[in-house]
């Protein structure tokens, strides 16, 4: 499991080549850890037998009906229907932030890259959505192999965006979904909470699966800054100069608060949700992203 643990390190996936490369070992590693956990893959109650294709996992063929009739068919099981699923991604400047070998931003696209990897793997249909105050870019939901390249493309070209306004987007793409599916939204969430809850809570008045990934700087959760210093908002560019000690209880009150109502009141909406610090491994975000699909079924 050391191997495992060092390729989801958020810093060493980091220091890889293309996204292309660190979402594959992210995942790559995932699946080594997770056939080893009492997860044993992604099965959850079989359902029937189907063609094998190129790309299945060889360890889910039937050498038993191989050997009786030479043809090739593997195991398929209930989490492995197929499932239509919007990756809603916050750019905004405040993702831009980062205190040590990733940002928020660079942390949530490995994240959001992962994803759609394991999704494509199960022949799931999935899209990106790109966000600030408004939607900058957007691919529709597709299971063909060529879309997960495009996906990643658009993930290694990402810019950092202008304010965040998560209500406005979720309220864009709300009207668009016609089928029943998951909705991912990766973000910081520092944003309106009232605003954002009620916006997610339109999906799941629809049907919708919805999961959230809340996505944090462990600085901004600890605020361990000691000396006086000029604070700046990445979005508006307002100032305020701070003496840490003086302020650290208010501000870590206020952001464990914020933290606290996203998880009581999403959750008493049927919402899935799920605080990221960028020093954690990415595990965290496939294991609880793994959860809500067996749930869904």
């Amino acid at each position: 499991m050391a191997g495992q643990a060092r390729y989801l390190d958020p810093a060493v996936v980091a220091r890889l080549g293309t996204i292309d490369l660190k979402v594959r070992a992210i995942v790559e590693g995932f699946l080594t850890g997770l056939h080893r956990s009492p997860f044993k893959g992604f099965s959850v109650e079989f359902a029937e037998f189907r063609q094998y294709l190129p790309g299945d996992d060889l360890a889910t063929l039937d050498w038993k009906i191989f050997a009786r009739s030479d043809r090739h068919v593997v195991k398929k099981f209930e989490e492995e229907t197929n499932l239509e699923c919007h990756i809603l991604l916050d750019v905004s400047r405040s993702m831009g932030y980062g205190s040590h070998a990733v940002t928020k931003l660079e942390y949530a696209s490995y994240l959001a890259g992962a994803l759609a990897y394991l999704m494509n793997r199960q022949r799931d249909a999935v899209g990106l959505l790109t966000f600030d105050d408004r939607i900058r870019q957007l691919l529709p939901t597709s299971a063909r192999s060529g879309h997960l390249r495009s996906l990643l493309v658009t993930l290694e070209r990402l810019q950092l965006g202008e304010r965040t306004d998560v209500s406005k987007p979720l309220g864009d793409l709300v009207q668009a979904i016609s089928k029943r599916g998951l909705v991912v939204l990766i973000s910081d969430l520092l944003d309106d909470p009232e605003k954002v809850i009620e916006g997610l809570k339109h999906f799941r008045y629809r049907g919708t699966d919805v999961i959230v990934f809340q996505v944090l700087d462990p600085h901004e959760l600890s605020f361990p800054f000691e000396q006086a210093a000029r604070f700046r908002d990445l979005e508006t560019q307002d100032e305020v100069v701070a003496v840490p000690g003086t302020v650290r209880d208010a501000y870590k009150a206020r952001i464990n608060a914020l933290v606290e109502q996203y998880r009581t009141v999403l959750g008493q909406n049927g919402i899935d949700y799920c605080l990221l610090e960028t020093s954690q491994p990415l595990e965290t975000g496939l294991l609880s992203y793994l959860q809500t699909r067996r749930r869904a079924f």
